[in-house]
């Protein structure tokens, strides 16, 4: 049987906002079904664009700089897309201490840092 325009399934209650549970799977050969609770896939709350920036980062074995050129955009945003992705999958980054002036000159320096971004940061730590 030709599996073509499957869709993906909501992942939240279109009432309450809740996570759906999954509790039936069906076989599209032979319409067999089961029913039951089943554990939910985790990437499965992620958007197709998610699943992309994902499939990035992984063919380019978690290089960051790959991942911004595929987005088009600068390695800060590059970087908070991934975070932001990570947030979804419930894996948040541990705190890190605010790097110093000379760190963020180096990461000017090293093309992973846009200057307006550092000025930012800078000014940001008051």
């Amino acid at each position: 049987m030709a599996r073509t325009n499957l869709r993906r399934p909501p992942s939240n209650c279109p009432v309450c906002n809740q996570r759906l549970a999954t509790t039936r799977l069906t076989c599209p050969d032979c319409n067999t079904e089961l029913s039951g609770a089943f554990a939910q896939c985790e990437f499965c709350v992620l958007t197709d664009e998610d699943r992309d920036v994902l499939r990035v980062f992984l063919a380019s074995r978690g290089n960051m700089k790959d991942l911004e050129r595929h987005l088009g955009v600068s390695y800060p945003t590059a970087r908070a897309r991934f975070d932001a992705l990570l947030g979804k999958l419930g894996i948040e980054r541990p705190a890190t201490p605010a790097p110093s002036r000379v760190e963020l000159m180096e990461q000017v320096a090293r093309g992973e840092l846009d200057i307006e971004e550092a000025i930012k940061r800078l000014n940001d730590r008051g």
